[in-house]
């Protein structure tokens, strides 16, 4: 897969893309990354990128001649969708993630300031993402976050594959806890269950755990997603075993 990022802090994302997954990634070719600066495709001497808005206000605009420039030379090399960063747009999840990890490319455009001029938007941007419901200063980090979620969706980025189908949000609950060694650790033991070797009982404690967890925090996931027989059950003993604490 290939991504293009097009920004005007390509500083920002060396250490990011380079390092841990999303740079073994790249070693071994599962995923091309590009930055370009904007501000390259400048042609004044002063290298504008941005410019006051039209009919006055704060802050300033991405200039639509700079901005395209950029997009039309990228084009040349990426065909992809180039999806714009933007607190307007549609808000990502793990649905979105996966939707965009069966494209070939894509081409990611971080804005900055009050904005991209809205002619960029209309003519050259295929979609627009919001990693949430807050601003930020520009489409940097959120571009980050994208690449990052897709990228360990990717066949053969993550070293066991399986642990992607078992993250939060991928089967609509959040995650059930994890442990490692030691058993025992200042007075706090590893639930038993885990040292069993049973398997069957050790799915069906994540199971539960993992509908504990997303009852407490993110009920709402729960309204979304049909349960099994067997979720149905064991959803019952949470909350039953939520009350008696209670008590």
């Amino acid at each position: 897969m290939r991504i293009d990022i097009l920004t005007l802090f390509p500083g920002m994302f060396g250490e990011v893309l380079d390092s841990s997954i999303l740079g073994r990634a790249q070693a071994n070719n599962l995923l091309s990354i590009h930055v370009w600066n904007i501000r390259g495709f400048a042609e004044d001497k002063h290298r504008s990128v941005d410019d006051i808005p039209y009919g006055g206000g704060p802050g300033m605009v991405m200039k639509p001649d700079v901005a395209v420039a950029c997009i039309e030379h990228v084009k040349e090399f990426n065909p992809g969708k180039v999806i714009y960063l933007t607190p307007q747009g549609t808000v990502f999840d793990q649905a979105k993630a996966e939707s965009l990890a069966k494209e070939q490319s894509l081409v990611l455009l971080c804005g900055h300031y009050e904005g991209i001029d809205q002619r960029i938007r209309d003519g050259w941007v295929d979609d627009e993402i919001s990693i949430g419901d807050y601003v930020l200063t520009g489409g940097e980090l959120p571009a980050m976050v994208v690449v990052d979620a897709i990228a360990r969706l990717i066949p053969g980025v993550l070293g066991d594959q399986a642990s992607a189908c078992e993250d939060s949000f991928v089967n609509g609950l959040l995650e059930y806890p994890q442990y490692t060694r030691p058993s025992q650790y200042r007075g706090r033991k590893v639930p038993q269950v885990l040292l069993s070797g049973n398997h069957e009982l050790i799915r069906k404690w994540r199971l539960k755990e993992a509908l504990r967890i997303t009852l407490t925090r993110r009920p709402d996931l729960l309204k979304k997603r049909p349960l099994t027989e067997e979720e149905q059950h064991l959803l019952q003993e949470v909350m039953l075993e939520e009350c008696d604490e209670r008590r």
